[in-house]
């Protein structure tokens, strides 16, 4: 089955095709750094690392650049509100961010350029855009051509005539057109600045990841990313400035997610309506955030609240423990051993079923879940370790290429705990030798309140988590 991806631009899905073989490249719009990252940042990573991993996994090869939006209306007014440099408050979230994706097991992007190391990109670029009649400066600042652009618009389905009419109240003059856009804004009191030939001043918001694809991915991508949010103005201009400037078509496919939701509306930091990752982290396991992602569709709104975050918490505990050791004593058997191969197999035909209907992620993990069920059934069933081993392996390969950390989270958590278990799991054996089943009764009922289950057999007793 071919892979196929959504596309904003075509409202459709679309066989996935890069413009080169198997190499893809790949743009997201980053976080604007004026605050900490919420968990709705979180989730835009999340969604565009699975794409990625599973873009690997399937053979191509992906070029990833994010951007950090650190030159920025809402940069410099927090930084003026606390009195600190606006860059310098922008470098403090951006180290902030970093450490975030790898608490959160996000690959690393090839590149994370910032506005403030393309101002020489993002110049060229306005020079090249006025010299082709696309732009034009008033005062020392410069703006976009809206009606140069035949097709702007086509992104958002907007028509241009409506966005004039809504663009009135509070227009600048200056500008030829109301629907027109700055591309650089002269100097003002307590802003940084540049020079430029227009004189001292800053970019606009939108020229920013036109220079910055450009400079680093070239003149055309295969898939540029980021939140419904973006989808206009943001990517709208993008569009227009990019192939004003290149003549040729920005992104074959445009992918966005949606929204976090907490208590029924988007994450915001303008309206405060925000749970930071970081607090997030402080409870709950960072697998747990991506596993509350990876249930939903990632064009679909994802609702935050305790009640999913539990669900996610569960269903992390399922699948680790499908990677617990077999009973003690467990003796091979041919058919259970041909019966989990078989499932295994079968797992990943539908996972990669799944994955290809456009990074279908919840429907991939149902088939994890079944794989899960097989797994121990057959324990259950008297399976040895090594009959068990493969079937564990491809689970934990595919849920490696949804981001999740089974093996490794288990195994340091076993490493950690496991001392103290088995010394209260030899006191309970001793305590039931005496015939003192009410206190070894109380262990186990202890034990499980912790989240540690366990298992007697004739071979002996196991736990797991």
């Amino acid at each position: 089955m071919a892979l196929t991806i959504y596309n904003t631009m075509t409202r459709k899905k679309e066989t996935f095709e890069p413009l080169h073989d198997k190499q893809v490249k790949l743009y997201v719009c980053g976080p604007t750094v004026y605050d900490s990252a919420h968990v709705g940042h979180a989730m835009s990573s999340i969604v565009f690392d699975v794409i990625r991993r599973y873009l690997e996994y399937r053979g191509y090869e992906v070029r990833h650049v994010m951007n950090y939006t650190d030159v920025d209306d809402k940069v410099i007014l927090r930084a003026n509100d606390l009195g600190v440099d606006p860059l310098e408050l922008a470098e403090q979230y951006i180290g902030e961010y970093n450490l975030l994706i790898e608490k959160l097991n996000i690959l690393p992007a090839e590149e994370y350029p910032r506005v403030s190391g393309e101002i020489d990109q993002i110049i060229k670029m306005i020079e090249g855009l006025i010299e082709k009649d696309y732009a034009y400066e008033v005062e020392g600042d410069v703006f976009f051509r809206v009606s140069k652009d035949e097709d702007y618009g086509r992104l958002s389905r907007r028509d241009l005539e409506e966005m004039r009419a809504g663009a009135r109240l509070g227009i600048d003059e200056r500008k030829e057109d109301p629907a027109d856009f700055a591309l650089w804004k002269s100097t003002k009191a307590g802003e940084p600045s540049w020079e430029s030939p227009w004189g001292p001043g800053r970019p606009g918001w939108h020229i920013e990841c036109s220079a910055m694809s450009l400079h680093h991915l070239g003149e055309q991508i295969d898939i540029h990313g980021g939140g419904n949010d973006l989808i206009f103005p943001h990517h709208e201009n993008e569009i227009a400035q990019s192939e004003s400037y290149t003549g040729k078509r920005f992104a074959k496919y445009w992918v966005h997610n949606g929204m976090m939701q907490l208590s029924g509306a988007a994450m915001s930091k303008s309206t405060g309506n925000v749970l930071n990752v970081e607090t997030f982290l402080e409870d709950h396991d960072p697998d747990a955030l991506r596993l509350l992602v990876l249930n939903a569709s990632y064009r679909s709104p994802a609702t935050f609240n305790e009640d999913v975050v539990e669900q996610a918490e569960a269903g992390l505990a399922r699948l680790r423990g499908a990677l617990r050791d077999a009973i003690p004593g467990s003796e091979a058997d041919e058919e259970v051993g041909e019966e989990l191969a078989a499932a295994a197999e079968k797992a990943r035909q539908q996972f990669d079923k799944a994955m290809d209907d456009d990074f279908n992620t919840a429907g991939a993990l149902g088939h994890l879940f079944d794989l899960v069920k097989e797994i121990n059934q057959a324990r259950s069933a008297g399976a040895d370790q090594k009959t068990l081993e493969p079937a564990k392996a491809t689970l934990i390969e595919l849920t490696g290429v949804l981001g999740l950390r089974l093996d490794d989270r288990s195994q340091t958590e076993q490493a950690e705990i496991g001392p103290f278990i088995d010394l209260l799991l030899d006191v309970r054996r001793e305590l039931r030798d005496q015939g003192q089943y009410e206190l070894a009764d109380s262990i186990r009922n202890r034990l499980s309140e912790l989240g540690v289950t366990i298992e007697d057999s004739k071979g002996g007793t196991v736990w797991h988590t």
